[in-house]
C-alpha cells in the first residue's frame, strides 16, 4: 500500500485525486493539502510514499516545494500547464500529468510508482533486484526501462544525453547530464573516456592511445581520462 498526499490549491481538482486515489486498491490517501505548506507540515507528521502536486500554487509553487525536500517521496505532478514536463523531470518525478486528468491516465501514473516502488523496497530488502540489470530514463514524458547489456555508449550533448542501444539505430534522448548518467550505471560495466562519452566495456573492441574503437566506430580519449584506459587495458599505449 502506497501513502499519499495530494497538494492541489484548487478545491474541485484536490477532491477529484481523492477520490481517484480512492478507487485504486494499493494507493491510501492520508492528507489533502491546498498549499505546499501544509503539504510540508502533513509531511512531518505522516510517513509519505508517494505524492501528487499541482505546480501554480500560491506562495510556494510545487517545483519549489519538490526542491525544498531533503527526504523526497515519489512524485506525480498533475498540473494545467505542458511547459513546466522538462523540469518536472529533471526532479526526477514518476510521471507528469496535464489536466483535465481522466481515471485511466492517472492509473497509468500510479503503476508506474507502485512498480518503482515494489523494486526499491526489493532492493532494500537484499533480493536479487538489489543488484539490478537495468534502469529508468525520462522520455517524452514517460519511464523508459533500458538494460544495462543494451547500452553501446552514451554521448553528452548539451542539457541532454543520447543514450546508444544495439537493439534500435535511433538513440534515446534524455533530458540529464553526463554525471547524472555516470552515477547511475554499474561501475564495473562502464567507462568515461571523455567528458562527453561514457562507453560500456564489453562494446570495445580495440584501444589506442587517444581513442577507443566500437566496431567501425572511433571516440576520442579526454586527456584527463588516458588513466583510466590504461587500467582497463593493463598496457600502456
Amino acid at each position: 500500500m502506497l501513502k499519499c498526499i495530494a497538494i492541489d490549491d484548487e478545491p474541485l481538482a484536490l477532491g477529484l485525486v481523492a477520490d481517484y486515489i480512492s478507487r485504486v486498491p494499493f494507493l491510501e490517501l492520508v492528507a489533502s493539502c491546498g498549499d505546499a505548506f501544509e503539504a510540508a507540515r502533513a509531511l512531518q507528521e505522516k510517513e509519505v510514499d508517494l505524492l501528487f502536486v499541482d505546480i501554480q500554487m500560491p506562495g510556494l509553487t510545487g517545483l519549489q516545494f519538490i526542491q525544498s525536500l531533503a527526504k523526497r517521496p515519489m512524485v506525480i505532478i498533475i498540473t494545467a500547464y505542458k511547459k513546466f514536463a522538462p523540469e518536472g523531470f529533471e526532479l526526477d518525478v514518476v510521471d507528469y500529468i496535464v489536466k483535465p486528468v481522466g481515471l485511466d491516465r492517472f492509473l497509468k501514473a500510479a503503476n508506474k510508482a507502485q512498480e518503482l516502488h515494489q523494486l526499491r523496497s526489493a532492493a532494500g530488502a537484499g533480493s536479487p533486484l538489489s543488484s539490478p540489470d537495468f534502469f529508468f530514463v525520462n522520455v517524452d514524458y514517460s519511464l523508459i526501462k533500458v538494460m544495462f547489456a543494451d547500452i553501446t555508449w552514451i554521448e553528452g550533448s548539451g542539457d541532454y544525453v543520447k543514450i546508444h542501444l544495439k537493439s534500435t539505430p535511433r538513440p534515446l534522448m534524455v533530458r540529464a547530464s553526463n554525471r547524472n548518467m555516470e552515477a547511475e550505471l554499474p561501475k564495473d560495466k562502464f567507462i568515461r573516456i571523455h567528458k562527453s562519452y561514457i562507453l560500456s566495456i564489453d562494446s570495445i573492441t580495440a584501444v589506442r592511445k587517444n581513442s577507443v574503437f566500437i566496431g567501425e566506430l572511433e571516440l576520442p580519449v579526454g586527456e584527463t581520462y588516458r588513466g583510466i584506459i590504461r587500467q582497463l587495458t593493463g598496457k600502456n599505449l
